[in-house]
């Protein structure tokens, strides 16, 4: 699903790249949605493969690190999808080797182009919230039962919603704020059926602020997904960017419609003018998956900065790392 629908559809968009194909084990589908791809039947094939210049590693999670270091040690470029990997060390060490082989390495991070965090970007930009007071970043899900991806319900080192959805949520934390000064966690599985765990609170210390992530698999009704409070203003939005929904239905994601929620879900900022508050709904910007892939090329052609660092990448895994260590212990975690 991650190939056919975060990825495909936009090296094939982009006139900088060219889709070769896909190292596809299971079913058989590049060559009939993309004419003239391959299906490759091995990951080696594509290593040999001197024409090939950039590999995109979207595998489980714990196959990321070794599946990333085959690839820069043949040579490629590599974009790796979150989780990055399942510890900060093989982070640390895939960064290394990046720079040892002067090659790009970036990390899949789409959600830092969804509407919902486009926009709130724009305010802060803009000053309209001032200094942070309180920030919560939510991303809830209702399902009872398993996942069809049978690697995403396995016990296995990187399994898990906490490895699952909380790269995104951590992300966009440090984005907003940088790395915290400590972490608290509390990590648990919910669902009779579960094996790994799906649910999670993560409590993230900054010296002025704090910002709470919660994210599972529990959440009957959604919960807005973005409540900031700040000196000057409190913006609160649910999550509603259409442009999974829309790669899910075979969309192409082009067009001036592309990625425009519709005007009932745009977000609501709240301003106190000498005791008198006010609120005004604030148009979403249009999301753009898009956008790292443009980037993606100009690191490449023109040496410009990647769109997610591996650096980058590896605090993610650091504050995951710690929030495991502090649902554990119970106790809060200093970074």
């Amino acid at each position: 699903m991650s190939g056919r629908v975060f990825h495909a559809p936009f090296i094939h968009l982009n006139p900088h790249f060219e889709l070769v194909g896909s190292w596809e084990r299971s079913q058989k589908n590049i060559e009939k949605a993309y004419p003239g791809t391959i299906s490759f039947s091995s990951y080696e094939e594509i290593l040999m493969d001197p024409t090939i210049d950039l590999i995109i590693v979207n595998s489980p999670n714990d196959t990321h690190y070794e599946y990333t270091k085959k690839a820069l040690l043949a040579g490629k470029h590599v974009v790796t999808e979150k989780a990055f990997t399942v510890t900060e060390k093989e982070a640390l060490e895939l960064e290394a080797l990046a720079q040892k082989m002067n090659k790009k390495l970036a990390v899949y991070h789409n959600r830092r182009y969804d509407a919902d965090f486009l926009t709130l970007q724009k305010l802060i930009q803009e000053g309209s919230i001032g200094d942070f007071l309180d920030i919560q970043i939510s991303f809830e899900r209702y399902r009872t039962t398993l996942s069809p991806k049978v690697h995403k319900e396995l016990p296995t080192p990187g399994a898990g919603v906490l490895y699952d959805l909380g790269p995104h949520l951590v992300d966009q934390a440090l984005l907003l704020s940088g790395m915290p000064t400590s972490v608290f966690a509390d990590i648990r599985m919910t669902r009779s059926v579960t094996k790994v765990d799906d649910y999670f609170t993560l409590l993230l210390y900054y010296p002025t602020h704090r910002i709470l992530i919660t994210s599972g698999m529990v959440f009957m009704q959604q919960l807005p997904a973005y409540k900031v409070y700040g000196t000057k203003g409190c913006f609160i939005k649910y999550r509603a960017d259409i442009q999974e929904d829309e790669l899910l239905a075979g969309k192409i994601p082009s067009g001036e419609d592309w990625g425009k929620e519709p005007e009932s879900q745009w977000g609501t900022l709240s301003t106190d003018h000498d005791g008198s508050i006010s609120s005004k709904i604030i148009p979403s910007l249009p999301g753009n998956y898009g956008q790292f892939y443009a980037l993606m090329a100009d690191a490449i052609l023109y040496n410009a900065p990647v769109p997610t660092s591996a650096k980058e990448g590896a605090h993610i895994i650091k504050v995951l790392e710690a929030a495991r260590k502090s649902a554990s212990t119970k106790a809060i975690v200093d970074l």
